[in-house]
Parts: C-alpha cells; sequence; structure tokens
C-alpha cells in the first residue's frame, strides 16, 4: 500500500503572498497549449489553414477565460450547489481546487465561439484546431488535483499494489486524480494527436476528442467517488458519468456528420 505524500499544496511563500501547486498546474497547462500549438501549426494540412502564432496567443487568452469562469461555474451549478450556497465567498477561492472540466468544456467552446466570430473563421475549424491541445493540460490539471488531496478514490480491494491511504479516509483507496491524468489525458492526447496529425474532415477531430473524453470519464468515474449517483434504468450512474453521456453521443454525431459530408462532397478536408 502507497502513502498519499501530502505535499504542502503551497508551492511558494513570500511573506503574504503565496503560490499554490493547483495555480502552477494550470500555468503548465496553458504552457503546454502553446507549445503543442506552435508544433501543429506547423503541419502541412493546418499550414494549409494559414493559422499563425498570434492566432495561438489570442485563442489561449479567450480560453484561459472559457476554462476558469465555465471551470469553476460547473463546479458550483453541477456539484455542490448547495456548498456554495452556503459559502459564496468560496466561489472566488480557486486556489481550493474545485473545477469542472465539463463546465471548463463548455466555457472554452463559448470563448472559442466568441474568438471565431471575431477572427471569421469557422467554429468546428476552430475546435478541430484546439482539441489535441487540451489533454495534457486536462492531465496538469488533475495532478493539481492529486496534490490537493481532492477527488479520493473509491476503496480498493485487498491486495491491490498501488492502493493509497487518502489523508482523512479511513481505508486504502484507488488514487483517482492520477487514473484520470493518465487514462482521460495521456491516452485520450496520444490517441488524438495520431488521427490530428493527417488532414481530416471538418468536425471530425473535434468529435473524435469529445467522443475519447466522453468514454475515458465514463471509465475512470468507476474508480472515484462520486459527487452523487443517480439510478436510471436499475443503472447506477455519478454525477460524472451523466454529464460524460452527452459528450459520448456528441462525439460520435459529429463523427458520422463529419464523414457523411465528407463522402457525399458536402464538406471539404481541414483538420
Amino acid at each position: 500500500m502507497l502513502i498519499h505524500p501530502m505535499p504542502d499544496p503551497i508551492a511558494i511563500a513570500i511573506g503574504p503572498l503565496q503560490v499554490h501547486w493547483y495555480g502552477l498546474m494550470y500555468m503548465v497547462a496553458f504552457a503546454l497549449f502553446i507549445a503543442l500549438g506552435r508544433v501543429r501549426i506547423k503541419q502541412a494540412h493546418i499550414a494549409a489553414q494559414h493559422w499563425t502564432k498570434e492566432d495561438l496567443d489570442d485563442m489561449l487568452f479567450y480560453g484561459v477565460l472559457g476554462v476558469v469562469i465555465g471551470g469553476r461555474l460547473g463546479e458550483v451549478l453541477f456539484y455542490r450547489p448547495a456548498f456554495f450556497l452556503a459559502n459564496p465567498l468560496e466561489i472566488l477561492m480557486v486556489w481550493h481546487g474545485g473545477m469542472s472540466f465539463h463546465g471548463g468544456f463548455l466555457g472554452v467552446m463559448l470563448s472559442m465561439w466568441l474568438w471565431a466570430r471575431k477572427s471569421g473563421r469557422n467554429l468546428f475549424d476552430v475546435y478541430d484546431f484546439i482539441v489535441p491541445l487540451v489533454p495534457l493540460g486536462y492531465a496538469a490539471g488533475r495532478i493539481g488535483n492529486f496534490i490537493n488531496a481532492e477527488l479520493p478514490g473509491r476503496t480498493a480491494p485487498d491486495g491491490l499494489p498501488w492502493a493509497m491511504q487518502w489523508p482523512g479516509v479511513a481505508l486504502p483507496v484507488h488514487p483517482s486524480p492520477l487514473y484520470q491524468a493518465l487514462v482521460d489525458g495521456v491516452l485520450v492526447f496520444a490517441i488524438l494527436w495520431l488521427f490530428s496529425r493527417r488532414s481530416r474532415p471538418r468536425m471530425a477531430v473535434g468529435g473524435m476528442f469529445t467522443l475519447l473524453y466522453g468514454c475515458a470519464r465514463f471509465f475512470t468515474e468507476y474508480f472515484r467517488v462520486p459527487d452523487y449517483e443517480v439510478t436510471f434504468a436499475g443503472m447506477t450512474i455519478s454525477s460524472g458519468q451523466m454529464l460524460s453521456l452527452p459528450m459520448i453521443a456528441g462525439g460520435l454525431l459529429m463523427l458520422l456528420w463529419a464523414y457523411k459530408r465528407n463522402v457525399t462532397g458536402g464538406a471539404p478536408a481541414r483538420a
């Protein structure tokens, strides 16, 4: 059995100034977006669409607003409305942790819609461009959750070599933030990066990401203590799984639409 290392959530403290590891992980995520984006704009099929470093920097500004505002509001509305209603000032204290990916996803979609309108680009071209840059940043965020000892896993079976004694939890658990960093983050990135290296029909790369993340998150939720669960048609699913089901359905529809239009000549290969 492993013991949670319980690193200090404060990475740097200079007098009253404190820099939290959770915030630093978001900085890592944004740096990865820029680094991977600069590789992506050099790929031949992307370069043909005339993406620039300035576009990348501009999108990051819009994306940061979407991630932070959408992620926090998603946590408030989807997962812990009663807590934040009783403690409204906590909504602003993002360094304490608590960011919803599904809320951040919606926030980024809205911010990219605004950027697409400003730049005169098709929203689906923007989505196809940015989604391969997202999963490693997501993985960094989950490492931030782990450092904060957030999102404990379900009780682990006896003999599981990597079962972990979690702060404040009596029995050893699955280290679920690490599972999500590896599966929802690194694995989804590897598959999506390979898929996106070739020219694909418009919406195909975005659809693949939406499907992959939805499936990965649905799977890893089995190892995480749910915020709440519901039973439908005799099947119990967690809040995270409920929010992932529309992504799975939406990703499949996007892929079918992309390739159907491509076969019938209705849409060019774009991303």
